[in-house]
């Protein structure tokens, strides 16, 4: 097992409130050993006007899911994980139903990681997209010392 502590589906639940994962429907549906899966309904939510799945709802599962993953490593209490570079192909349309992102790991270093997002449809198993994130991961509390040293520069 890769994780920091022993993670259930449970644990994750509230990464879902008040975000982008909870307004576009994702749902975390297992944790495994060295692994993360999601799914994403293809619907009103997450198609583009031509009624196919956006390219950026495949990211934001690709992204959630790995920034999850990220942090599932590490120790919460000293360390946060945030994304620094995403890519993905489309391979093949989808136009309802639910896909699926299975997410593992293809580096996870001290202050880096590369995670993989392999996206499939439901339905039929068939691949949709393939996504890759990279993560740092950074002392906890960097984020806020930067933003403090800005506001005081503007002042």
């Amino acid at each position: 097992m890769i994780w920091f502590k022993d993670y259930t589906l449970q644990d994750l639940k509230d990464f879902r409130n008040a975000n982008m994962t909870a307004h576009l429907g994702f749902e975390f549906t297992q944790v495994g050993p060295d692994f993360l899966k999601a799914r994403l309904p293809v619907d009103h939510r997450t198609t583009q006007p031509f009624g196919i799945l956006h390219g950026g709802a495949s990211c934001v599962l690709s992204e959630s899911l790995g920034s999850i993953a990220s942090w599932m490593t590490i120790d919460p209490e000293k360390y946060r994980a945030v994304g620094i570079e995403i890519n993905a192909n489309h391979i093949r349309a989808v136009t309802s139903g639910f896909v699926i992102g299975t997410c593992t790991p293809m580096h996870v270093g001290k202050r880096t990681q590369v995670w993989q997002t392999d996206i499939t449809e439901e339905g039929t198993g068939k691949r949709v997209a393939i996504s890759r994130l990279t993560v740092a991961i950074i002392d906890h509390g960097t984020l806020s010392a930067q933003k403090e040293t800005i506001r005081l520069e503007k002042a």
